[in-house]
């Protein structure tokens, strides 16, 4: 999905990273899009917000001194470069994070170790546990549902969009558990298999999501609202009796980590 960012974006985004590694001495694994434009729903003036993956050299991580495991940059002209330490992104991988998860299907990609970006895909793919999943969507969809569009009769349309992504999830985890859920919201349209009604009013609001910088505000969409409803109410029952998954996998992550560092 190269094309959906501007070529002088793309570049000066490429640039940007280059400086990263360059100044903290690291090296990226992955760096992606992680907000609205991969999500699938950009306004006009959405942010371009970079996430990545980053690991030190050897003797950063032999020492006593306590040291970030995150680095971030300040926004500017709209771009929001911010990146975790491979080693907090493996922690969190070996928890079912939906975070690191969704980083790695981000279908707009800027830099990419091609390896070992399979091998985290391969650790998440094992590591998931439906109900961290199903907790972390469902607790999203709720916020943003009693937030945004429970309490109105009227709503700001766009609010929707960070209901639907949620609930969407939850609908992909429950028509197949064992697979992670992608980012972008017309290829969980696709796996959710919603009804064409429902599809084709949430296409409607991306193309118009697309083509404004504010949707304005409206009466609920009861199609969406119905949607919303029953697939809260569904993951709520199933939290209860969804069940973990053990083997951690810690040994093979840490296998993987050190082998990283060493190169």
């Amino acid at each position: 999905m190269r094309n959906s960012i501007e070529p002088a974006v793309w570049q000066e985004i490429d640039r940007r990273l280059e400086v990263i590694a360059a100044d903290e001495g690291v090296r990226l694994i992955l760096a992606v899009e992680s907000g609205s434009r991969a999500w699938g729903f950009p306004s006009p003036d959405s942010d371009y917000d970079v996430r990545f993956i980053y690991v030190r050299q050897l003797e950063s991580y032999l020492t006593l001194k306590e040291r970030r495991d995150v680095i971030e940059r300040p926004i500017v002209d709209e771009i929001d470069l911010s990146g975790w330490d491979l080693k907090k992104a493996l922690n969190l991988l070996l928890k079912s994070n939906a975070v690191v998860s969704e980083w790695l299907e981000s279908p707009v990609v800027y830099r990419k170790d091609e390896a070992k970006v399979v091998a985290l895909k391969k650790l998440a793919d094992r590591a998931m546990t439906p109900i961290a999943l199903t907790h972390h969507y469902l607790r999203l969809a709720k916020r943003q549902y009693t937030r945004s569009i429970e309490p109105h009769s009227e709503v700001e349309l766009k609010k929707y969009f960070y209901v639907l992504r949620p609930v969407l999830a939850l609908r992909c985890l429950r028509s197949n558990a064992g697979s992670r859920v992608p980012m972008n919201i017309f290829e969980l349209i696709d796996r959710a298999n919603v009804d064409d009604c429902v599809a084709e009013r949430i296409n409607e609001l991306v193309v118009r999501k697309a083509a404004t910088h504010e949707l304005g505000t409206g009466p609920r969409l009861s199609e969406l609202d119905a949607l919303i409803a029953m697939e809260m109410a569904d993951a709520s029952e199933r939290v209860a009796r969804l069940g973990g998954r053990s083997g951690l996998l810690l040994d093979e992550a840490e296998t993987f980590f050190r082998n990283v560092v060493r190169e």
